[in-house]
């Protein structure tokens, strides 16, 4: 059984393959998971809901793999685009575009904790030059370990209506994942604990009193077997009270 791939909303589960059937693991809070990672190797590819395997050791994908689902997801630039801001704990700030129906699922697949539209146009090419015109003042692009950091904290509000007021947002969103952290997990790749919940790509897990943040895309390409790995793990200061 591989992990072949990830859904972050608006049910997030993985995706496993075995003997070319694709299942889904639903990450509902309080889910308990018990596998064990194996080998890691390329996800190959989903056709039809039926998994072709791959053996290639590139992981998640091989780049041949990896070239056939880039072309499968480049952006359709036709029909109307929203350029948004997005907001990540505590005070990184980011600027995308998206069709304008995805926007708020776009929002939640990144794991944003705040977002506003500052501009609708008409195709995706424009929205285009619009994100290259403003990403010369804000980023494009939020690394997950920047993520992690902010999991558990709240938006420095001053700062984002400071950024607000240099535009005129047509909507807002202040997104919630249904889950509260005391604490900054510990970053870890492992399939064992209990499901605390899901933030964009990263799923938290509850282990031994200890909270972990998982990279959805670090699971896939491995290989699970059933039964909770007995590894030892790096506990937060919190676990020891």
């Amino acid at each position: 059984m591989q992990v072949v791939g990830y859904r972050s909303t608006p049910e997030p589960a993985l995706h496993l393959a075995d003997d070319g059937r694709v299942k889904r693991l639903g990450l509902a809070h309080g889910v308990e998971l018990a596998y064990t990672l194996g080998e890691r190797h390329c996800a190959g590819q989903i056709q039809n809901d039926h998994h072709i395997a791959c053996s290639a050791a590139g992981a998640p994908k091989c780049p041949s793999h990896e070239r056939q689902f880039d072309e499968s997801t480049i952006r359709n630039r036709d029909g109307e685009h929203a350029v948004y801001l997005a907001a990540f704990a505590p005070a990184t700030f980011k600027v995308g575009i998206t069709r304008s129906e995805r926007l708020e699922t776009r929002l939640r697949e990144q794991g944003a904790d705040r977002g506003a539209r500052v501009f609708t146009v008409a195709d995706g090419d424009i929205a285009r030059d619009v994100e290259e015109d403003i990403g010369t003042d804000l980023t494009q692009r939020v690394r997950v370990a920047t993520k992690l950091d902010g999991l558990g904290r709240a938006v420095d509000g001053d700062a984002w209506e400071r950024l607000l007021g240099e535009y005129e947002p047509i909507e807002r969103f202040d997104l919630e994942y249904d889950f509260t952290l005391g604490e900054v997990p510990v970053p870890e790749t492992m399939a064992t604990g209990t499901v605390v919940g899901v933030q964009g790509r990263v799923l938290v897990l509850e282990r031994g009193g200890t909270v972990y943040a998982v990279d959805m895309r670090d699971l896939v390409g491995y290989e699970l077997t059933e039964g909770a790995d007995g590894c030892e793990r790096q506990a937060s200061l919190g676990s020891f009270g």
